[in-house]
């Protein structure tokens, strides 16, 4: 494999690698989110924010952590015939099914950024009581769908040089 496409593997990896570690901790984030939701509710008036802030941190958990699960390749897969085949036969199988992983991903960063536009130009606020601004989730959005795109070509050049009998 060409060293601009071993360069651009080793760099996604590292990137996502420093991601994914600090979206893990996002977990703790929303455990005292809904800990501090519960208190309120039993101690004190029940908070506006709690429910719909957990769910942007469960949001952003999801998106930036999910590069880093598939980088290391603990994704959750149909495994019907997968487990039976040899190792080349699920790389073939893995080059040509994340093909339709990468169109639905440009599809859906194409509908993030366009969403995300409309936020930021007309200030767009949640139908809930604590009517947050939806922008910066949106844009978290976008960043963990870009990283998982690029994270996807990552795993493809690995999957093209592993069928070439090379390892990146």
């Amino acid at each position: 494999m060409p060293n601009a496409v071993r360069t651009y593997v080793r760099y996604v990896d590292a990137v996502n690698r420093r991601v994914g570690r600090f979206a893990m901790y996002l977990i703790f984030a929303m455990a005292a989110i809904l800990l501090w939701s519960s208190v309120s509710k039993t101690f004190f008036l029940p908070s506006l924010w709690t429910l719909e802030m957990a769910q942007f941190a469960m949001v952003a958990y999801y998106l930036l952590g999910g590069p880093y699960s598939m980088q290391l390749d603990n994704h959750v897969r149909m495994d019907l015939l997968y487990g039976a085949w040899s190792p080349r036969t699920r790389t073939w199988v893995d080059s040509f099914t994340i093909v339709f992983l990468l169109v639905y991903l440009v599809l859906l960063l194409y509908g993030g950024f366009s969403s995300t536009q409309y936020a930021l130009e007309y200030g767009e606020r949640s139908y809930s009581s604590w009517r947050p601004y939806m922008a910066p989730i949106k844009i978290v959005a976008c960043i963990g769908i870009f990283l998982m795109l690029l994270q996807a070509f990552a795993v493809l050049f690995r999957d093209v040089a592993k069928l070439r009998g090379e390892e990146l």
